[in-house]
């Protein structure tokens, strides 16, 4: 059912209601005017005829006929309009309209009532008539005005405007609800072709003037825009959970295929000299941790691909630096790692991914940026520059040639010698990139080693930047491998 006629039906229904509630009203509030009028006559006709029904019950009781006789016509005639009776002790004297004598009067009455007999109302009025000898009692009557026809025709006319009311308040009210409605209908007929999974079509709206049409409006482009908003986050965890197969399957390759062989080998040979098991279980188990590795470097590179905008906060990037040098110094405690960082440096960031950035950088320097003897020496800073805040990590290794500085970052990119999975710059690259900042790599101090540089915006509320796909990018896929990347 449409609105419009749900209106004109409800108010079709309403009206007639409300006619019959008012017209109840205006009947009662007649009546009662009327009463009050005719109980005021009805007062001042008792006060009138009371010395005369006073003169008639003492003439009555003092046995005096003609007296009495003098006295009930000039009762009479006073009484006008009015019926009047006049009860005493011994003679009950009536005359003009009043009810039978056989309906049943009240015994006591302190003001007007209603007396009713048959289908005839009367209002009475009771005075009490004392003389020296006798008591009786006055009644003046006068025919109920509200039981009249005025009362009838107002009933009438009242029932005959709601008979009229139900059909034409109600087309009326379906006339204005469908005009009122017009708007909602064009904004339907606009909505109604789109659909959100084949087209990006969006409806116009032009402003109506109807509060809830512009409303709904508003609130349908809202919803479409969290439609595709949420769309778009779909697809882009579709495609990394793709990528993630796909690199994941492309990179398990080579070592599960290692693991194999040496099983095989196990298999086929259960009599293998003790040196050769050896061998082949302290190959199995580098594998074993090499693809233990992978995985989580994987896991971490599609996580941060996912990460929202709200997990973003004001983070002290100071006690992040302080927590991973704390974790270095316990997986090596023979290196010397110095931290040099000021303190409330803060940045709007991701607190997960900025600590997987200086982990990552420290592995690499710990595990690439051994001098020629072998030691580690690992000096890490932290300071403003600017409205930047700056990380950097230095060793005391071979450093990274300048033609190789741009590719270390590259995803699977490994040394000759690495057993790591070739993604810890590049999850240090893609942290960098998601708070907005770079990350370059330079000669070391003093020319020494090689410096990692971390510049992010400091205390700025920044959203993400656009979304790259880690997990599937091929850039430095065939370029020569970096001495200095990734640590195990």
């Amino acid at each position: 059912m449409r609105l419009s006629t749900r209106i004109g039906l409800a108010v079709g229904c309403t009206v007639p209601l409300l006619v019959l509630a008012f017209g109840w009203l205006l009947l009662h509030l007649v009546a009662r005017d009327l009463h009050s009028a005719q109980d005021r006559q009805l007062r001042q006709r008792a006060a009138t005829l009371a010395p005369d029904a006073r003169a008639l019950l003492r003439a009555s009781t003092a046995d005096r006929p003609r007296a009495a006789d003098l006295s009930e016509r000039r009762l009479y005639s006073a009484a006008l309009d009015v019926g009047i009776r006049v009860i005493g002790p011994d003679a009950t004297f009536q005359g003009g309209p009043q009810p039978a004598a056989s309906v049943p009067l009240p015994a006591r009455a302190a003001g007007p009532v209603t007396v009713r007999a048959g289908g005839t109302g009367w209002r009475a009025l009771s005075r009490q008539v004392r003389t020296a000898d006798a008591t009786g009692t006055l009644w003046v009557f006068s025919p109920d005005s509200a039981d009249r026809g005025q009362l009838r025709l107002v009933r009438r006319r009242v029932l005959l405007i709601t008979l009229l009311a139900a059909p034409l308040s109600g087309l009326i009210a379906w006339g204005l609800a469908a005009g009122a409605t017009g708007p909602l209908r064009r904004l339907t007929r606009r909505t109604a072709g789109l659909d959100p999974r084949t087209s990006s079509a969006r409806p116009y709206h032009r402003r109506t003037g109807v509060t809830e049409v512009d409303d709904l409006a508003a609130t349908v482009s809202t919803v479409l825009a969290r439609y595709d908003e949420q769309a778009g986050r779909t697809a882009e965890a579709l495609e990394t959970a793709r990528s993630f197969s796909a690199a994941a399957a492309h990179e398990l390759r080579t070592p599960l295929m290692s693991l194999g062989t040496n099983l095989d080998i196990l298999a086929a040979h259960p009599d293998l000299p003790d040196p050769d098991r050896t061998e082949v279980l302290t190959d199995l188990r580098r594998e074993h941790a090499r693809l233990l590795h992978l995985l989580v470097m994987l896991r971490e590179l599609g996580r941060a691909d996912l990460v929202e905008a709200e997990a973003f906060r004001a983070v002290d990037l100071t006690e992040i630096a302080d927590a991973a040098v704390a974790e270095a110094r316990r997986r090596a405690p023979g290196a010397r790692i110095a931290l040099d960082a000021a303190p409330g440096v803060t940045v709007h960031g991701w607190e997960p991914g900025l600590r997987l950035l200086l982990d990552n950088l420290l592995a690499n320097a710990l595990v690439h940026g051994r001098d020629a003897r072998g030691r580690a020496v690992v000096s890490i800073a932290v300071r403003h520059a600017g409205e930047r805040a700056v990380v950097t990590v230095d060793d005391g290794g071979p450093g990274v040639p300048p033609d190789l500085r741009q590719r270390v970052f590259d995803r699977f990119r490994r040394g000759p010698d690495s057993e790591g999975s070739g993604l810890g710059l590049t999850l240090v690259a893609q942290q960098a990139a998601l708070h907005r900042g770079t990350v370059t790599v330079a000669d070391g101090p003093h020319g020494v080693g090689a410096r990692f540089e971390v510049r992010l915006p400091a205390g700025v509320a920044a959203a993400p930047p656009e979304r790259r796909d880690w997990l599937i990018g091929t850039a430095g896929a065939n370029r020569p491998q970096s001495s200095h990347k990734d640590p195990s």
